[in-house]
């Protein structure tokens, strides 16, 4: 029986009224971005080399359009560039709480998983990282030195998926660190419309040939739908920078009501950049029955258990009508 993966978001149950368990902008959508989906034109396929696209998000981030890959989402990417490194003896070095498809993508591809944040050992052909990270939200700790210290033909993989969503602290490398590195966005969470998936890789301007060539070969055609072009457009336009802007504002307010909330009821609250942070419940054994009662009264939370984190739980920063049905709905308030 094949494993599943677990994830925030709609369950069995469908989608929880009060749902904190993953980490979109709740101030979404943003309208820019929405109306762009709308209209977009789904009877006709993509450009299937992405040219206006590409040179959209080249000119939003400074690069040339060589250096953007289209990819179906963040997920699809992962996929792709772990099956582009792999070989026998072969390692992944993933971050030690990570999102769970780096070191999923790395035993599909029958490479080990090695979990740290110094310099990659010998063998690892793939290193990833997230900042602020997920699920704790925090700066990576030796990211600056993992970058100066990496092996010649060793891709380092920056998942900027909350960089957008930043409310505190400062990006750990400069741009002469993040210009040696992959970066992977995908603004479908800063947009507040993860349902639409799309996403982009930028990769250093000294990239390796043949790792671009393989990347190459391993896209599907048309990995990205009109919907997805839509939003990708629209995230490199102004109207949605400027929305996302006054967004991460409101998010600042809620945030800072969700943490002494969660404090009021006991929970050590950790320390977090990003719009979403994890808390250590009181009598963790009792953790999966009390998140079982508050789904049951549409409340929703996610289990860090996962993320080799027992006794944690990770919220998205909702806005205070949710705050306040999570406040009347914990089970030991």
């Amino acid at each position: 029986m094949q494993q599943l993966r677990v994830h925030g978001g709609p369950d069995a149950a469908g989608a929880a009224a009060h749902d904190f368990s993953t980490n979109a902008n709740a101030c979404g959508p943003c309208p820019a971005a929405l109306e762009a989906v709308r209209a977009a034109d789904p009877v006709r396929y993509p450009d299937p080399g992405y040219g206006a696209l590409r040179e959209q998000l080249a000119a939003f981030h400074g690069v040339a359009p060589a250096r953007v890959l289209v990819a179906a989402s963040a997920s699809e990417f992962i996929m792709r560039i772990s099956a582009a490194v792999a070989a026998p003896g072969a390692a992944v070095q993933v971050p030690p709480h990570a999102y769970g498809d780096y070191a999923w993508a790395a035993r599909a591809h029958q490479m080990a998983v090695r979990q740290g944040e110094g310099p990659a050992a010998q063998g690892v052909r793939l290193v990833w990282a997230c900042e602020p990270s997920s699920p704790l939200g925090q700066a990576q700790a030796g990211l600056a030195q993992q970058v100066r210290t990496l092996a010649e033909g060793v891709p380092l993989v920056l998942d900027c998926a909350y960089a957008p969503l930043r409310l505190e602290g400062e990006a750990t490398l400069d741009e002469t660190l993040r210009q040696q590195v992959w970066q992977l966005w995908s603004p479908n969470k800063a947009l507040g419309l993860v349902g639409v998936r799309a996403a982009y890789a930028i990769a250093p301007p000294d990239a390796d040939l043949p790792l671009l060539q393989q990347l190459a070969r391993l896209a599907p055609s048309w990995p990205v739908g009109a919907h997805g072009v839509a939003l990708l457009q629209a995230w490199a336009g102004a109207a949605a920078r400027d929305w996302l802007a006054g967004s991460l504002l409101q998010l600042r307010a809620w945030k800072a009501r969700q943490v002494a909330l969660c404090a009021d009821l006991g929970w050590q609250v950790q320390a977090s950049d990003a719009n979403f942070f994890c808390a250590r419940v009181p009598a963790p054994a009792q953790l999966a029955d009390d998140l079982r009662q508050l789904r049951a009264q549409g409340v929703q939370l996610r289990d860090c258990a996962s993320f080799g984190l027992p006794g944690l739980v990770r919220l998205g920063v909702l806005a205070p009508a949710h705050q306040d049905a999570l406040l009347q709905a914990w089970p030991r308030c």
